[in-house]
């Protein structure tokens, strides 16, 4: 069986790819007849991720569709037809069974040219509102994986099933002291991780930062920052007298393999709401503060974090009430109140399907034979 997965951009498109790659490979099991092909962005995200994975990956022109005024409209209005004549080459040669689309403007050509090839197409569904890719590709996809209860109504009836969003199965460590000890932290204290997507966020750390010399007083501190931010943060942090690294300040530019450690680590975590790292809070059952990015394509984060906040699943705070002292006060409630927090936890736990990345796997099988 031959898989084209795609997607790409962000973590939120490549680790549910890695994951339901992995599960297809373990219900391949002994026969191990499963190739891969990863056709996307030639990004850094991406070529670590396949690299790990042993997935062969051929680079594609992405043009990505915004929905707002930008000069780059006009260069990758010229990148979507390009892109698609590499993906009728590349599938010409590598000829799959099925293609699993994860979504974004990376899988557009790729769901084009498996159509005129009559090529089978599974497209993921993230967020609670689907985002202009996936409407697109709907349309000539067989099946339609969804996350969340609700999203079922953007698709064909006949072609949407509910499965959750697919995490690996590596993002779970239930250990807390072995988190703690993993980032040399004291394991009586209290610990936050912080933590803006893959892209990072600089509202977040900008808030964050300034809080450092109360936060610390009283807890410690697993940030991970976004390697754009990552110079700026430590650097602003050392103005205030605080060396990364020391005084229960863990600070990282992104975290990959240690990142399950973290979560089991944190008492509470800070958190954007993108679909993904929202699942791995649920997987992980952890209390957490959702800040949504204001303006978001399709306002996919403000819907994704109010579903959490009508399900009494999270606190939601919006970027312009993220004042310094709404967030300490926040904060500080949730980790001082035990019976909070762990309704918190309790009720976050139910937005996390172990058996997603399964349904899913199982799903390209059916329509790869």
């Amino acid at each position: 069986m031959r898989i084209v997965l795609t997607g790409g951009g962000t973590g939120g498109h490549i680790f549910p790819i890695i994951a339901v790659a992995q599960e297809l490979r373990k219900q391949a099991g002994e026969k191990n007849d499963v190739e891969f092909l990863f056709l996307g962005p030639d990004g850094e995200l991406e070529r670590e991720a396949m690299e790990k994975e042993f997935v062969p990956m051929k680079k594609i022109q992405c043009g990505k569709m915004r929905r707002y005024f930008s000069p780059l409209n006009f260069l990758d209005i010229f990148k979507i037809p390009v892109g698609f004549f590499q993906s009728l080459w590349h599938l010409l040669v590598f000829m799959p069974d099925a293609v699993f689309a994860k979504g974004g403007y990376a899988s557009i050509p790729v769901a084009a040219a498996a159509w005129i090839y009559r090529i089978p197409i599974l497209i993921h569904e993230s967020d609670v509102v689907p985002g202009l890719a996936n409407q697109l590709m709907a349309k000539v996809a067989k099946r339609v994986a969804a996350s969340f209860p609700g999203s079922e109504k953007f698709f064909p009836e006949s072609k949407v099933f509910l499965t959750g969003n697919p995490i690996r199965e590596e993002m779970i460590r239930d250990d807390m002291a072995g988190g703690k000890e993993k980032f040399s932290l004291q394991p009586e204290k209290k610990t936050i991780l912080v933590i803006g997507g893959s892209q990072g966020s600089r509202v977040i750390n900008q808030a964050i930062v300034t809080l450092l010399p109360k936060i610390l007083k009283k807890w410690q501190l697993i940030h991970v920052t976004g390697k754009k931010e990552f110079e700026s943060v430590v650097s602003e942090a050392g103005k205030l007298g605080i060396k990364a690294g020391r005084e229960g300040y863990k600070v990282f530019p992104f975290l990959t393999k240690e990142l399950p450690y973290a979560f089991a680590a944190a008492d509470l975590v800070v958190s954007r709401a993108g679909a993904v790292t929202l699942t791995e809070i649920a997987a992980n059952k952890k209390p957490a503060i959702i800040i949504p990015i204001k303006g978001s394509a399709n306002k996919h984060q403000e819907q994704n974090a109010f579903v959490f906040s009508q399900a009494g699943a999270a606190v939601v705070l919006e970027q312009e009430n993220l004042g310094e002292n709404i967030l300490y006060s926040k904060i500080d409630q949730i980790i001082d109140d035990k019976g909070l927090g762990f309704e918190l936890s309790e009720r976050v736990k139910r937005f996390y399907n172990p058996e997603a990345a399964r349904l899913i796997a199982g799903e390209i099988a059916k329509i790869a034979s």
